[in-house]
């Protein structure tokens, strides 16, 4: 009965904390949304890591989007229809659970937004360099540039965020028309390869069991949480216009967008792989090795190859603003409701954005660019970054997925009964996922290290998170 209570006193904010949330610009649209669900879910880099089961990659596919992706865009899309709330899931699940397991919600994304970050910005070097060319080789391992490189995307990002979404959501929107355009030319490029007489075996349809080995497994768990970012786009719901039902609506209109992209082109980069034997997929820049694979590095064609790697990296600028937006109003949306300092949820005075947030943010970003890669290659360091990543994310969504089956009764009896068993099927998953996830798929020169830095990491940080939630509220 104490329970329950203290559920339903978390279903309203304070007067205060209202007037903030209405004091910021609503300024994203439908056809942002839209975007931004591609930009978000559609990353580079999962296709490469689906390849990396072969033929066998549409069937991986299909049951990650029937085990996670449909429970994950059903509960997106009656949760933020009842709550569409600055902060989307941190704001679920503190109505749902109350203060403290919305707190460590809010912490897990937020070490999510930041740590992912950090794996797309490592990919812009090894990129870069498919893009220069074999002269440029080296540089995703040349330290000293890839620090300054970074530094000054940080940089900005910071300066952009702090501009608004008046800015932000063209980068944004750009950015998911480009990354649109080169999963286009990955498509096409085994129907340039046939076109010029190469036996290509292209079957993007095919079902195929996946191998059984312990590294095909971490595929697998990978592949099931690759699709995921649908919910993301919910914090900022307080900068939406019709928030309730315009987040929906992009769940509805993306998805099938988002299917296509990554079955059609995990396709490709199989089917180029396979027609040049003995090549091993680079799982920090697959579609640029496989246009590379199709067009060569020289002549007209080459030119469809980097302006398609161009297009990656307008695309990895931009996911890397739009998590970092989402990732600044999280402590905003936490300090009004007064769980970390209100410092964190000052304004600024014109562009109506969380600058200390924001510079906190960009602070520990550059803090986890340095670390992550201390001691270890540009692949290694990917797959750290990579894995942590989706463990913090992961354990966000076991608590999404758990607010229509056992959250505050006031949420769930406005939700269908059928949501709750949607949702089961997602926490399985959920599970199933945060085992694999410490596995790596790359080479490492020990699994088991790799296996305790994800899982200390993950558990160190959660730990640091709890105890700060702890003092505050003793406080």
């Amino acid at each position: 009965m104490g329970q329950s209570a203290d559920h339903n006193s978390n279903l309203t904010r304070s007067p205060g904390s209202v007037t903030a949330e209405h004091s910021l610009k609503r300024q994203l649209r439908l056809r942002d949304l839209v975007l931004a669900q591609v930009l978000t879910v559609v990353g580079s880099s999962w296709v490469g890591i689906a390849a990396g089961v072969g033929q066998a990659q549409f069937l991986v596919w299909l049951v990650a989007f029937v085990l996670f992706y449909a429970p994950m865009a059903i509960a997106t899309y009656y949760l933020n229809r009842e709550m569409p709330l600055e902060g989307g899931l941190y704001e679920w699940a503190r109505r749902s659970f109350g203060d403290g397991i919305g707190f460590m919600t809010a912490w897990n994304i937020w070490a999510y937004a930041l740590s992912s970050i950090a794996t797309i910005l490592f990919q812009i070097p090894s990129e870069m360099a498919y893009m220069i060319g074999p002269a440029a080789a080296g540089l995703p391992e040349n330290r000293m540039f890839v620090y300054a490189l970074l530094c000054g995307i940080v940089a900005l990002l910071t300066a952009t965020a702090v501009r608004g979404l008046g800015l932000g959501k063209w980068i944004h929107n750009v950015s998911g028309a480009a990354i649109i355009l080169a999963f286009a030319l990955l498509i096409f490029a085994p129907l340039w390869v046939w076109l010029h007489g190469e036996p290509l075996h292209y079957a993007p349809f095919a079902l195929r069991l996946p191998p059984t080995d312990p590294a095909s497994l971490s595929l697998l768990g990978q592949v099931l949480f690759a699709a995921s970012g649908l919910e993301y786009i919910a914090i900022m719901a307080g900068e939406t216009k019709a928030a309730g039902s315009a987040i929906g609506r992009s769940v509805v209109l993306a998805t099938p967008i988002v299917l296509l992209m990554f079955v059609l082109g995990t396709a490709s980069v199989v089917s180029l792989h396979d027609l040049h034997a003995g090549s091993v997929i680079n799982y920090v820049a697959p579609i640029p090795q496989a246009l590379s694979l199709a067009f060569g590095e020289g002549g007209i064609a080459a030119l469809l190859g980097k302006v398609a790697i161009l297009l990656l990296q307008i695309r990895i600028l931009g996911a890397a603003s739009f998590l970092f937006t989402g990732a600044t109003r999280l402590p905003m949306t936490a300090g009004w409701d007064h769980l970390i300092p209100a410092w964190f949820t000052r304004l600024h005075p014109r562009y109506r954005t969380p600058t200390n947030s924001i510079y906190v943010t960009s602070a520990v970003i550059a803090t986890m660019l340095v670390l992550g890669s201390a001691g270890v290659h540009a692949a290694e360091a990917f797959g750290v970054l990579n894995d942590a990543s989706s463990e913090f994310y992961a354990l966000a969504y076991l608590a999404m997925f758990l607010i229509p089956i056992c959250g505050a009764m006031a949420v769930r009896e406005r939700l269908p009964r059928w949501v709750a068993a949607a949702c089961v099927c997602g926490v399985v998953t959920i599970l199933f996922v945060l085992v694999l996830n410490a596995y790596p798929f790359v080479d490492v020169k020990s699994p088991g290290v790799f296996a305790a830095k994800i899982l200390g990491t993950v558990t160190l940080v959660n730990v640091c998170g709890y105890g700060f939630y702890r003092v505050r509220r003793q406080r």
